[in-house]
C-alpha cells in the first residue's frame, strides 16, 4: 500500500531531464489579460514543469525578478496558487512549492476513474460535429508535440483534450468537477509524460477515445478511457 511521502526532488530532476530538454515556456500573454493573471499563469507554469521544485521556498522578491511583474500581482498570485494547493503560504517567511505525493496522485487517479468513466459515456450520446471537430483539433495538436519531445506541450494538449470531452458530455457540473481535477493533476501528467515513449502512448490512447466518441459508441469510449487512466497510473507510480 503506498504510503505518502512526499516526493523527491532529486528523483524528478533525473527522470524528467532523461526524457526532454528544459519545459517550453507558457504562450504569451494575450491583450487584456490582467498583470495578476500573467503572474499567476507564469508562477504556475514553473511549478508545474517542475522549475519551481516540490519543497523549494519562494519569496516575492525571487518571483516578481523571474515573472517581470510588480509585487501586487505576484501577492495575489501566490495566494491564488496556494488556495489551488500548489503553494503553502508561510507566515512572515514567503511561501514554499507544495509536496507532490504518491498519495495525492493515486486519489486523484480515483476520483478521475469514477467522473471519467461517467463523463465519456455522456460524450459519446451527446457530441456533435462541432464537439467531435473540436477533440480532433486538439489532438492533432499531439504530432507537433511529440516529433519536438515537448512535454510541456503535450501535457496541456491532454488537459485541452480532457476538457473539451467533458463539455461535449453537456453536463457543466461534471465538467467543472473535472476542471478541477485535471488541473490538480498537471504536475503528476509532466512527470508520468517525462517517462520514456509515453508521448506516443497518450496519443494513441487520445486517438483510440476520439474513434469511439466519433462512432458514438459509449461503451468503447469506457473502455478506452480507463486503460488511459490506468496506463497514467501505471507510468506515475514509475516516476514518484
Amino acid at each position: 500500500m503506498p504510503d505518502d511521502t512526499p516526493f523527491a526532488p532529486s528523483h524528478t530532476t533525473t527522470a524528467a531531464s532523461a526524457a526532454v530538454a528544459a519545459p517550453a515556456d507558457p504562450p504569451a500573454a494575450t491583450d487584456g489579460r490582467s498583470l495578476t493573471e500573467r503572474a499567476y499563469e507564469a508562477i504556475k507554469h514553473d511549478i508545474i514543469t517542475l522549475r519551481l521544485r516540490p519543497g523549494e521556498t519562494l519569496n516575492e522578491a525571487q518571483l516578481m525578478q523571474s515573472t517581470g511583474l510588480g509585487r501586487t500581482p505576484v501577492h495575489q498570485a501566490m495566494h491564488r496558487l496556494a488556495l489551488e494547493g500548489l503553494l503553502v503560504i508561510l507566515p512572515r517567511k514567503g511561501a514554499m512549492v507544495a509536496p507532490v505525493s504518491l498519495n495525492d496522485a493515486l486519489e486523484i487517479i480515483d476520483v478521475r476513474m469514477v467522473n471519467e468513466t461517467y463523463c465519456v459515456g455522456l460524450a459519446a450520446r451527446a457530441a456533435t460535429p462541432d464537439d467531435l471537430a473540436a477533440i480532433e483539433a486538439v489532438l492533432a495538436r499531439s504530432r507537433d508535440a511529440i516529433a519536438t519531445r515537448d512535454v510541456a506541450a503535450m501535457m496541456r494538449i491532454d488537459r485541452d483534450f480532457h476538457l473539451a470531452i467533458s463539455r461535449a458530455s453537456r453536463n457543466q457540473t461534471l465538467a467543472e468537477l473535472l476542471r478541477g481535477l485535471h488541473e490538480r493533476s498537471l504536475r503528476f501528467w509532466f512527470l508520468a509524460l517525462s517517462t520514456p515513449s509515453h508521448l506516443e502512448g497518450v496519443y494513441e490512447e487520445h486517438l483510440e477515445l476520439f474513434e469511439a466518441l466519433a462512432a458514438h459508441d459509449a461503451e468503447r469510449a469506457r473502455r478506452a478511457i480507463t486503460r488511459h487512466i490506468e496506463e497514467f497510473r501505471t507510468h506515475i507510480l514509475k516516476a514518484i
